[in-house]
């Protein structure tokens, strides 16, 4: 597995603040509007979600597509779920989660599931991200711990949930990022 340099790459650093800016305008400029396009983009994903999956989701943090509607669905279906939890900086696990569970402050804000939660493996994993492309490129917060995750996971279906401005021509791609199968916004479901 290739790891990543010691120094962050420029280019990706000032890719990622471009779009952490488009992306929260685009927010603001949704308004209430925002809560509808995340019930289109969990309507254009249930299809694709195998009857009997173990889904990894997350719960959305500042201006992310908000999952909310596409966990309700799942869990209404009776799949199981789990949230990303970091162990630490660089690890994280996907632990067991419903609704209504109790949730823990994490590492970088992440809410997730108390560490007595067992772990799950995913058959598919619904990331966050700040842009993508059309090749399954995939361009995150630089931490790199849903790249590692995809590894570790290597046959989890692997699904980018985003907003469709948050695509771009073309994502830097190195050797330990690992390219998404699918990615779904309000506007459809985008496969790779």
């Amino acid at each position: 597995m290739a790891v990543p340099p010691p120094l962050p790459d420029p280019a990706k650093a000032a890719l990622r603040a471009d779009l952490r800016a488009r992306r929260a305008a685009h927010v603001v400029a949704l308004g209430e509007g925002a809560r509808a396009a995340a019930q289109a983009a969990a309507d254009h994903v249930l299809p694709h979600i195998p009857a009997g999956a173990t889904v990894s989701l997350y719960l959305a943090l500042q201006d992310e597509l908000d999952p909310d509607a596409l966990i309700t669905a799942l869990h209404a279906r009776g799949h199981a779920l789990a949230l990303p939890t970091l162990l630490d900086r660089t690890t994280m696990r996907f632990l067991a989660w419903r609704p209504g569970d109790p949730l823990e402050r994490g590492p970088m804000k992440l809410r997730q599931p108390l560490p007595t939660s067992p772990e799950r493996a995913p058959d598919l994993i619904v990331t966050p991200l700040l842009g993508f492309d059309s090749l399954g490129g995939r361009i995150g917060f630089g931490a790199g711990h849903y790249d590692r995750a995809f590894q570790r996971y290597a046959g989890a279906h692997r699904i980018g949930f985003a907003w469709a401005m948050q695509e771009v021509d073309k994502v830097p791609h190195d050797p330990w990022d690992v390219r998404l199968h699918a990615v779904v916004t309000e506007k459809g479901f985008l496969p790779v």
